[in-house]
C-alpha cells in the first residue's frame, strides 16, 4: 500500500498554486533544496512526474494535474482530523484594504482553509487608512493595505501599478471634460488621481462618488465614467484607457502586510497570505483601446 507524507504533498499543492519553487519554500518557511526533496520523495512514492521543471517555468505534468484535486482532499482530511484534537479554534481578524482585494481573493480564502480548515477568519474590507486605524487599536490582527502617509513600518509585498479603467464602449475626446468616479474626498487614490489630471491640465468632473472600490468598479461598467484602479482589483471586462485617452501616468503604489501575530499557526496563515499577493501579476486583459 502507498503510504503519503503530508508534508510532501502540502509541498506539492503549494508548488501547483504558486508555479514557483521559490514562492513555496517562501510560504512554508523552508528553501528550495528542501521543496525539491519533498517533490521528489512524493513522485517516487507515486512513481509518476508530478511537476515539470525548466530554467524559466513551472508547471503540472499530466499526471500532477490529474492529482492535483486529490491531493487538496488529502490536505484537508489531515487538517479536520488534527484540528478535532485541539482544545479551542483559533481566530483570525484580517483586515484587507478595498484597493487591494481583487477578483482572485475568493480563490486566497480557499487556500488559506485548505492550509488550516480549523482557522476562523474574520475578514474586513474597508479603506487603508481606516484598516490601519483598526490595527493600531489592536482589533485587528493583521491589514493587507496600500502604503500611504509617510508610514514606514510593515512588510512589503508587491507594487501596485495603477491605471484608468473604462467600459470599453466609453467614449473621450481630448478637450472635453473626463467623466471620473471615485471613493470619498479622503481617499489617497483618489487625490493622487485628481492631481495628476490637474498637472496635466485636463479638466475633470466628478459624476460618481462610491462608498468602495466595488461601487466604483460598477458604475465603471456601466459605461458612467472612468476610474483610477489598480490592475488587480479593476473590474472584469474593463480596460485601461491611460494610453489611447492621453491620461497621465498615476504613482505607483505599495503593498503592505502589518501583523502583531507571533504564533507559528498564525504566521503560517500569514507566509500564505504573503505569497499569494508576491505572486501577482496583472491580467492580461486589462490592457486595451476603449472607442
Amino acid at each position: 500500500m502507498t503510504v503519503l507524507d503530508v508534508d510532501a504533498v502540502r509541498t506539492f499543492v503549494l508548488v501547483a498554486d504558486l508555479q514557483s519553487f521559490t514562492r513555496a519554500a517562501e510560504a512554508l518557511d523552508s528553501s528550495q533544496a528542501v521543496i525539491s526533496a519533498r517533490l521528489k520523495r512524493l513522485e517516487e512514492r507515486l512513481g509518476h512526474r508530478l511537476i515539470e521543471r525548466t530554467p524559466r517555468s513551472v508547471r503540472l505534468s499530466a499526471r500532477g494535474a490529474a492529482f492535483l484535486d486529490s491531493a487538496r482532499d488529502f490536505i484537508a482530511a489531515h487538517e479536520r482530523a488534527v484540528a478535532g484534537l485541539a482544545a479551542a479554534p483559533q481566530r483570525f481578524v484580517l483586515g484587507i484594504s478595498d484597493h487591494v482585494a481583487g477578483a482572485d481573493l475568493p480563490a486566497l480564502l480557499a487556500r488559506l482553509h485548505v492550509h488550516d480548515p480549523a482557522l476562523v477568519m474574520e475578514v474586513q474590507i474597508g479603506a487603508s487608512r481606516s484598516l490601519l486605524e483598526a490595527f493600531d487599536r489592536g482589533t485587528l490582527d493583521a491589514a493587507l493595505v496600500r502604503r500611504e502617509d509617510g508610514r514606514r513600518d510593515g512588510e512589503i509585498l508587491a507594487r501596485e501599478h495603477y491605471g484608468w479603467f473604462a467600459a470599453p464602449h466609453f467614449e473621450y475626446r481630448a478637450g472635453e471634460t473626463l467623466r471620473l468616479a471615485s471613493t470619498s474626498t479622503s481617499c489617497f487614490v483618489r487625490n493622487a488621481a485628481t492631481r495628476a489630471l490637474d498637472t496635466a491640465g485636463i479638466g475633470w468632473a466628478e459624476v460618481f462618488v462610491g462608498g468602495g472600490v466595488a461601487a466604483v468598479a460598477a458604475a465603471i461598467t456601466a459605461g458612467l465614467a472612468v476610474a483610477a484602479l489598480a490592475q488587480r482589483v479593476a473590474p472584469a471586462g474593463a480596460v485601461d484607457v491611460s494610453k489611447c485617452f492621453g491620461l497621465p501616468a498615476l504613482p505607483v503604489s505599495e503593498v503592505v502586510l502589518h501583523s502583531t501575530l507571533t504564533d507559528a499557526r498564525s504566521r503560517g496563515a500569514l507566509r500564505i497570505l504573503a505569497s499569494a499577493f508576491r505572486e501577482h501579476r496583472p491580467p492580461a486583459n486589462h490592457h486595451g483601446a476603449a472607442g
